[in-house]
């Protein structure tokens, strides 16, 4: 996966969001199964009346069900492409994608941008409400209902234990591979006037179900069946806990992705890429 589009090709940055209930996740899959990124590269090879499909990088990847704000993907398009469509790409787009996903913003990208390993954060939201009578029918597609009172505070507190850099195996589900040691830079909690609970999640990457797992969990301190202690101790095993739900993804939204002044983006892109240890860890 290249930082910089081949001789011939423009990389081209792309804004996005979509609606997640009706989608398989983002990445291609099996033929039948309907996802964001089959979506928009079929509607960007019709659009430029292309005979071939120009492939999407995505900052992160969401599973199915799950929701975004703010996503933001690369495509590497031929300069002549690029040159005939530029100025009625994004018009063209919306005309031919479905209304759950919109492409708002299409632009040609600075030399060593990579919408996945630039990003030096995602912020997701996870919204739940614990009202008596259930959820909003207006937002029902985008929030959970917890059917027990919950303490704000107490999960403010058992989320700080959370924060910093840790290895979050007993938070994700494990790929070969892969390392789950991560950085949460945020996880917060507020309820608003109209008793919505959103949890706000920052960290430089995730690894999977980690965000619906942290959430999982936190909810079982907010409504009193888990001690405020009890996901740091999760957390500090390092082992996949039976105890720690994976909520549902229609509460989860990602919300924005962010990058760094262009100055910094080859030196961004290499840091991705290396595979991470915690300190005193050995090296297999």
């Amino acid at each position: 996966m290249s930082d910089e589009a081949e001789p011939g090709f423009v990389r081209v940055r792309l804004d996005l969001s979509y609606d997640g209930k009706d989608f398989s996740g983002w990445a291609k899959q099996r033929a039948g199964q309907r996802t964001v990124q089959g979506e928009i590269e079929n509607a960007l090879r019709t659009v430029t009346r292309s005979d071939r499909t120009y492939e999407l990088t995505v900052a992160g990847r969401t599973d199915s069900g799950v929701h975004a704000r703010g996503q933001v993907a690369h495509v590497d398009l031929p300069v002549e492409v690029w040159a005939e469509h530029e100025e009625k790409l994004l018009r063209r787009l919306a005309g031919r994608l479905s209304h759950d996903v919109r492409v708002w913003k299409v632009a040609e990208a600075p030399a060593g941008f990579n919408a996945r390993f630039s990003a030096v954060w995602r912020r997701y939201a996870y919204r739940v409400v614990d009202h008596i009578g259930g959820v909003d029918p207006l937002l029902r597609g985008h929030v959970l209902w917890h059917d027990w009172p919950l303490d704000v505070e107490a999960m403010n507190a058992a989320s700080q234990a959370l924060l910093g850099e840790h290895d979050f195996a007993a938070y994700c589900r494990k790929r070969e591979g892969a390392t789950t040691i991560r950085t949460l830079q945020q996880l917060s909690w507020e309820r608003d006037a109209s008793g919505v609970v959103t949890a706000t999640v920052r960290a430089d990457a995730f690894c999977h179900n980690m965000v619906r797992s942290l959430v999982g969990a936190l909810l079982f301190v907010g409504d009193g069946h888990r001690p405020v202690e009890w996901p740091g101790k999760v957390l500090a095993a390092r082992v996949r806990d039976s105890a720690v739900h994976v909520v549902r993804p229609h509460g989860l939204t990602l919300e924005e992705v962010g990058y760094p002044a262009d100055s910094e983006l080859a030196a961004r892109n290499l840091a991705a890429r290396n595979r991470r240890t915690l300190p005193g860890a050995g090296c297999c």
